[in-house]
């Protein structure tokens, strides 16, 4: 059975180069002061849409468009619209504007996302539900789900950061160091949300969470659409504070990946091997008020499966306190490239595309020690191709567990 769930969205990496204009043409950006720095005039925005339709299990047949907006008032901003609607009257949207800034506010970049979805024959896995063998209930039932985030998100002076937050999303040009003051770009986020969903038949389970997240993140690739060396290590903290009907909650995940480049071949412009590392707890999971655990609901805490992470299960298959997951891909980009010669294609900029196979192994318990984590890991494998169009990176794969295969259809590379 082939499945795709758009049941939840990712940024796209919009990456944007902005005009620098220099009289020292020997100079990088990020080599030359801020004051040698001028900015030319922002190009007009750049308009891109893209219908498209599919078939799934909750689902049925569905039918939207995507809207992509470059430069969309600002150089190095871009707003992102996703529309569907279903056969069996299954519907999402959802609607970002990412990497606006304020004036004479270099240091900063403040993004917004949002996303609204009803699904009539939604697939569900609750673990809050009576358990047997410590797996989580499957349930299908009408879902509606939603989710805000507003991120504010800082970038520190140094590295690729130096000249501004605007500049720090341009491509890397420089050889990849190892030392954050010189190299990469790290930032700190701030992310307020509120995120809710509600189940037909299950109202008694937790609808809401809210509260803030704050990212540390050093992003040391060389490309975030097509990385080949470097890497990248993040440390998120989100933290729900709880209110008279919902429980307070901590969770932290960490993140490392890293990217080696092992040459060309005659068939092959570039092959890269990409790892991951996922690690991720709740420290509040076995705090009590009462009859009360200071609990993330499902949809909000950990969990395993879906189009990042264990990809061979549905999303958020396996939910607990903790998590650990290791991924590796091996990233062939051919030197053969049709795609734009053809008639589907010929109207976006396809400037490459990837082909793709990836194995991953993980686990979700509900103690943090290394044996509880690493005890009959679960395994995912598949192939997949990837496309870069108007900027935007759209990638399919088909991932096989021991479960079942799905089959995704999503933006962004999954690290």
């Amino acid at each position: 059975m082939l499945l795709m769930q758009p049941m939840a969205f990712a940024y796209p990496n919009i990456e944007t180069k902005p005009q620098i204009q220099s009289a020292n043409t020997t100079d990088t950006p990020s080599e030359q002061p801020q004051a040698d720095l001028a900015v030319a005039t922002p190009p007009s925005a750049e308009f891109v849409a893209v219908p498209f339709a599919f078939s799934s299990e909750s689902l049925s047949t569905a039918l939207g468009g995507a809207v992509v907006v470059k430069h969309a008032g600002q150089v190095q901003a871009s707003i992102l619209g996703i529309g569907l609607y279903s056969t069996n009257d299954s519907w999402v949207t959802y609607l970002s504007a990412r990497n606006y800034q304020i004036p004479q506010v270099d240091s900063w970049l403040f993004s917004v996302e949002t996303y609204q979805a009803q699904f009539k024959e939604g697939i569900y896995y609750l673990s809050e539900l009576p358990q047997l063998n410590q797996e989580a209930d499957k349930v299908v039932t009408l879902g509606d789900e939603s989710y805000t985030r507003f991120h504010a998100q800082y970038v520190l002076p140094w590295g690729r950061g130096v000249n501004g937050a605007a500049r720090s999303l341009a491509r890397s040009e420089e050889a990849i160091k190892w030392n954050p003051l010189t190299s990469g770009v790290t930032s700190i986020k701030v992310s307020p949300f509120v995120q809710t969903r509600e189940l037909q038949s299950y109202e008694y389970l937790p609808q809401k969470s809210q509260g803030v997240a704050l990212e540390l993140d050093w992003d040391n690739r060389d490309n975030g659409k097509n990385s080949t060396q470097g890497g990248q290590i993040s440390l998120k903290f989100s933290r729900d504070f709880g209110s008279e009907d919902r429980s307070s909650w901590t969770t932290w995940e960490f993140e490392q990946s890293a990217f080696l480049a092992i040459g060309a071949s005659d068939w092959f412009a570039k092959q890269i091997m990409a790892f991951n590392f996922y690690l991720a707890d709740t420290p509040t999971w076995n705090t009590q008020s009462g009859d009360n655990y200071h609990r993330p609901p499902t949809f909000a805490g950990i969990s395993l499966g879906g189009f990042d992470r264990l990809r061979g299960y549905a999303s958020k298959r396996f939910t607990g306190r903790s998590a650990v997951l290791y991924s590796a891909e091996y990233r062939i980009q051919p030197k053969w490239q049709p795609l734009q010669e053809w008639p589907v294609f010929n109207l976006y900029n396809v400037p490459w595309w990837q082909w793709v196979a990836f194995a991953e192994a993980g686990q979700v318990a509900d103690e943090f020690n290394a044996e509880a984590l690493h005890d009959d890991l679960k395994w995912s494998a598949g192939i997949g191709a990837r496309f870069e169009v108007e900027s935007v990176v759209v990638r399919a794969e088909l991932a096989f567990g021991s479960e079942d295969r799905q089959f995704w259809v999503m933006v962004n590379q999954p690290f």
